[in-house]
């Protein structure tokens, strides 16, 4: 939100090492950090001390530090991308987009919510899932969301309608690490992003909007995942692939030609867009009683 607002003059980056330190996320000089130049920190528990010096819990990122009141907003705070989506920023930019717009706010946080527990959330709890019955229930409700966003985005170009919303960039997050990181790394491997056409097309379309390529470094992403979960990944072997072109041609203005639902008639009727998830949920529990490749094996799902 801060390159789309054009707040880089305002809200000043740190870029944090992407392999974990002793005690968790820590700054450092490796190419693609930037040091803490507000508090001097060298480790990210210490800004989380200096808002409380009694706390306790977890340390993780994004943070939002407000040098005056020197105070911060975690990555589960939910008002702190919604802040920067509305009205409030134009004091500090030119930048008029609103993100966030009243008269969708109820659609977006409805689809927010589906995004955040079922995929943001959804790929670790299967990832961190410690029995088979935790992981499948988590990887169920991740691929179901994710048809539901399949079949959403075959009737208009973005998740609630012709323009971007905050409800984009909150899935944009997860979609664009989950071919390299999360369908392995995690096991959510039923499909791939790129299996998906209208997803796949439409993660290309968000990754090329101006400035968004540039907040993306895929070498960071899968050192961390892949180099700090040793839970996860013991050895801390990274790999190679898969290759990604997100620069490829999508085809997300052939959406103008979708009838696009009218969301302001379906919230004043009550209702919503349609959402195949429990006839998808039957399609897993089918393959899960095929062999195991077909799970496992990308293109062997996408026959079917």
């Amino acid at each position: 939100m801060r390159m789309l607002k054009r707040l880089e003059d305002t809200v000043s980056l740190s870029v944090v090492e992407p392999l974990y330190g002793p005690h968790g996320w820590r700054f450092g000089d490796s190419p693609g950090t930037i040091a803490d130049s507000v508090n001097g920190a060298s480790e990210l528990a210490e800004i989380y001390l200096r808002a409380d010096p009694r706390y306790s819990g977890r340390v993780s990122v994004p943070v939002l530090w407000d040098k005056e009141r020197a105070h911060h907003r975690q990555q589960r705070d939910r008002p702190r991308s919604s802040a920067c989506s509305t009205a409030p920023s134009a004091a500090f930019t030119n930048e008029r987009t609103d993100y966030y717009p009243a008269q969708l706010r109820d659609e977006i946080d409805r689809v927010n919510a589906l995004v955040y527990e079922n995929i943001n959330n959804g790929v670790y709890r299967a990832g961190f899932a410690t029995a088979q019955e935790a992981y499948e229930e988590a990887f169920r409700a991740l691929f179901a969301a994710l048809d539901d966003i399949e079949q959403r985005l075959a009737r208009q170009r973005y998740l609630v309608g012709p323009e971007i919303t905050e409800a984009d960039w909150r899935l944009f997050t997860t979609l664009v690490r989950f071919d390299a990181v999360y369908y392995g790394h995690f096991k959510c491997n039923l499909r791939r992003i790129v299996d998906y056409p209208n997803l796949s097309n439409y993660l290309r379309d968000l990754y090329q909007q101006p400035g968004i390529a540039e907040t993306v470094n895929m070498d960071h992403i899968k050192r961390h995942y892949y180099g700090s979960q040793r839970n996860v990944n013991p050895t801390g072997i990274v790999p190679l692939g898969p290759r990604l072109d997100f620069l490829a041609p999508h085809d997300r203005d052939r959406s103008r030609r979708l009838a696009t639902p009218d969301l302001r008639r379906l919230a004043r009727s009550g209702q919503t867009p349609d959402q195949p998830v429990e006839e998808f949920l039957a399609v897993v529990d089918t393959l899960s009683r095929r062999p195991a490749r077909c799970v496992r094996a990308p293109r062997c799902c996408r026959d079917r």
